[in-house]
């Protein structure tokens, strides 16, 4: 028989924990029972056999667990330091009987809990899934894969864990057995046993299982185990533990000579390829960008076609994506109709997108980003209008508009012709979410914003409140010499009614839109059909509320938005007339919104381009920019809104066209991309159901009411939030900390440093909350700056108050 000193003679091997779990199944009682050996016990069936044994079925399910990582995980190095303190080691046991061993060590733990005898039956049921047979429930167990011989387990050592509810703290008990002892198959020749106590209420990564996995880990190597043989002293036995725990913290820190060597000649590489990049002249991050993905152009019309499935994602998402952008192109369109006074309106807002997203479609680099004017450029045309009224030019705010619109072209391309995306590198995960909750908040406002304003046109009016006034005193004071016509007239300007139905409109859109596109997570239906519904949330819901509110209701007054098709739709603006004075007031507007349009774009381009959502033929940065910049000059130039990759759309366009599977990381449940499908289709189809939308006004595109752009303001912003981590620490400050998710950081990062992470954010966010919703438009014009300063404050600020190794795990 092998002993536990043999074990440094062995070839090399590698080894994994296994967690074994067991449970009992009684066989099913027959219809009629005919033998006597068959009895009922207990309200289950077993079977008796002749010579007095009893049958049971014992289903055992084997998982590989893996090691703890004490260099990364926040529990390793801390668990064994504080549970060693209070751990009872046991050297010399009184006896090597599993049955009588487990109820000594309970009885060492059961005298400093309340309720000893409870306790003590509590965690004999649920340390064995069958008592009597002395079968644990749950163990892990080392597995040695040796070069040279057939893997098997490692019989030396034990652990065993369980969750009790009458403790209040975690146990631990490690048990130095005298002798080799057999403790049942696969483990007979045990030295060292340990027992993991644990409350049932306890986080993630404080659990049974996780502690467990600490001490299995340390007691996995061989060589410790064989230094401990010969320790007679707990203290000493303790001490051998948290060093070697120390030891295998400081192993994981140094890579083994291959990955290093790997290690550095990816560094090499990525430095090359961005020396290659950023420092290979003017305009190498254009032709980079162009040879990236010009090998790609063909797949990427014929990936949306490839197979049926193929074929109806890309159906359901440009459908998706004509409702997505064209409801906010209305909604935008009629926001520079008011600013301007009608020179900016709804036509010229869907031609423009039509033309600009079009042109990006097919020559663009990342086609999967999706352009639209967003609420920033909505905010920079009422500076600009502003203005032109400040300085007396209304007359020719089309030549301001044109003129501002130029100058920001041309920067845009300066930026890319100089490589300037190559400052993307500084813009972290935390940035992008910012940014992306910033844009959340912002669909939210806008939407609160319009309802309060129809509430307060039509609810909360002077006619509503006249109306009121002349009803009490009708009640109160009939003799006064008020007739019916008089009241009937000041009560015309109050329609109640209407505000009601435009929240009841507003709210209904966005819950019809958030069931369907969460329907897929249901069991109802086939799996095929759920998704359908799900990738048909969006349109399905404009159509019906629109129909409600406009033919259900036709009786309640509702004003749709406006529309003058007298007025021409291209129009050059006549630059000529600006002076030399106001074209260089228009370049430092010019300057300003090529920062915000250069930050927005990226920053949207690197959501898309995040590694999570596993694209294949790589970014685009520099050439997107120029592409951008050609289309803007085409938009200045006959005074249409200008476009730039637009938040939550580009990202929801990815994940309309992934596939994503849900799968159990470390008892978590997350949403994986599988594949995404990088097509053009997508967008070209949307497009030309785009600009077929300018033969559908005035009728029916008025029939589609304002409370139900603000319902797709709500789902956009709401939908966003998924996957958003930002949002999910937020959540977490609230949360129970049982409840908290298991994941990377959570494991790898104190509780503190995480709040304090958030906190910044956040702190940042609403920073940029002031800024952007700020009544003084005037003030949004040091937006685009801020944008920079979270990058800064990322990389010069943080650091000093949160440590790097902790700040690139949550980043």
């Amino acid at each position: 028989m092998a002993t536990e000193n043999d074990e440094s003679k062995e070839s090399p091997r590698r080894v994994s924990i296994t967690r074994r779990r067991s449970s009992i199944f009684r066989p099913p009682p027959p219809p009629e029972p005919r033998f006597s050996w068959q009895i009922s016990k207990d309200d289950q069936w077993t079977i008796l056999q002749n010579d007095g044994s009893e049958t049971t079925l014992v289903y055992r399910k084997n998982q590989t667990s893996s090691m703890k990582n004490f260099a990364v995980e926040v529990r390793g190095i801390r668990d064994v330091d504080n549970l060693l303190k209070d751990a009872t080691i046991i050297l010399q046991p009184k006896s090597v009987v599993l049955k009588d061993l487990i109820e000594e060590i309970i009885q060492h733990v059961s005298s400093t809990v309340e309720g000893s005898e409870a306790f003590f039956q509590e965690a004999y049921e649920n340390l064995f899934a069958d008592s009597n047979a002395q079968i644990f429930a749950n163990t892990l167990q080392g597995f040695i894969k040796m070069e040279s011989q057939v893997a098997d387990y490692d019989p030396s050592w034990l652990c065993a864990f369980c969750n009790l509810a009458k403790i209040k703290r975690r146990y631990i008990v490690i048990v130095r057995m005298k002798q080799p002892t057999n403790f049942g198959e696969t483990c007979q020749e045990v030295r060292f046993f340990t027992l993991v106590l644990c409350p049932s209420k306890s986080k993630e990564t404080k659990t049974a299982l996780e502690t467990a996995r600490t001490f299995a880990t340390i007691f996995s190597d061989s060589n410790l185990r064989n230094s401990l043989l010969t320790v007679n002293s707990e203290d000493l036995f303790k001490n051998g533990l948290s060093m070697w725990a120390t030891k295998l913290s400081e192993i994981s820190n140094q890579p083994s000579d291959a990955s290093t060597q790997g290690t550095e000649e990816s560094v090499v590489d990525d430095n090359s390829k961005q020396s290659k990049i950023f420092c290979g002249g003017i305009g190498s991050g254009i032709k980079q960008d162009l040879l990236r993905r010009l090998p790609h152009y063909i797949s990427d019309y014929t990936d949306g076609i490839a197979d049926g499935r193929s074929i109806q994602k890309t159906i359901s998402t440009a459908v998706f994506l004509y409702f997505a952008c064209l409801l906010p192109t209305i909604a935008f369109a009629t926001l520079n109709s008011h600013t301007t006074n009608g020179r900016m309106d709804v036509k010229k807002g869907i031609f423009a997108q039509t033309v600009g997203q079009m042109i990006f479609a097919v020559i663009g680099g990342q086609h999967l980003s999706i352009l639209l004017t967003t609420a920033p450029l909505s905010l920079f045309v009422k500076i600009i209008f502003a203005l032109s009224e400040f300085f007396n030019i209304v007359d020719d705010f089309e030549a301001f508009y044109c003129c501002v619109g130029l100058w920001c072209s041309f920067f845009l391309f300066l930026s890319a012709i100089f490589n300037m995306s190559k400052i993307m590198k500084y813009c972290t995960r935390s940035t992008e979410e910012i940014f992306a909750l910033f844009i959340s908040i912002a669909f939210v406002v806008y939407a609160v914003k319009d309802v309060t304003h129809d509430f307060q046109e039509n609810y909360n009016s002077a006619a509503c409140k006249n109306s009121q006034n002349l009803s009490f005193i009708l009640k109160d004071n009939t003799s006064l010499n008020l007739n019916q016509s008089t009241y009937q007239t000041e009560a015309a300007g109050c329609h109640r009614d209407t505000s009601l139905l435009y929240i009841l409109l507003m709210l209904g859109t966005f819950w019809f839109g958030f069931t369907l596109y969460n329907f897929k997570n249901t069991p109802f239906l086939q799996r095929s059909k759920r998704e359908l519904l799900s990738d048909y949330s969006l349109p399905l819901a404009v159509v019906l509320f629109s129909f409600i509110g406009s033919f259900i209701f036709h009786d309640i007054p509702v004003q749709g938005f406006e529309y003058d098709g007298s007025k021409p739709l291209l129009k050059l603006a006549p630059i000529q007339n600006l002076d030399w004075k106001m074209i260089l007031i228009a370049g430092v507007l010019g300057f300003n919104l090529a920062v915000l349009i250069f930050m927005d774009q990226n920053i949207g381009s690197a959501i898309v381009n995040n590694p999570s959502n596993k694209l294949t033929k790589g970014p685009s940065y520099n050439w997107d920019i120029v592409v951008i910049s050609i289309i803007n000059v085409f938009s200045s130039l006959f005074t249409l809104p200008w476009l730039h990759v637009a938040l939550p759309h580009a990202p929801l366009h990815v994940k309309c066209l992934a596939d994503i599977e849900e799968r159990v990381e470390h008892g978590q449940i997350k949403q994986i991309v599988v594949k995404v499908r990088e097509t053009r289709l997508t967008t070209i189809l949307s497009h030309i159901l785009m600009g077929l939308s300018l033969l559908l006004l005035p009728y029916p595109l008025t029939y589609i009411l304002p409370s139900v752009f603000d319902g797709l303001y709500l789902y956009m912003g709401i939908t966003a939030l998924g996957g958003n981590q930002l949002f999910e620490r937020i959540l977490l400050v609230f949360t129970e900390q049982t409840s908290y998710p298991p994941n990377h950081y959570i494991r790898r990062v104190p509780q503190r440093k995480i709040h304090q992470f958030t906190l910044i954010q956040v702190l940042q966010l609403i920073l940029l909350c002031v800024l952007g919703f700020f009544p003084f438009p005037f003030v949004k014009v040091i937006f685009p700056l801020v944008l920079l300063f979270l990058l800064f404050s990322r990389h010069k600020l943080l650091p000093k108050l949160i440590e790097k190794k902790y700040l690139d795990v949550l980043d």
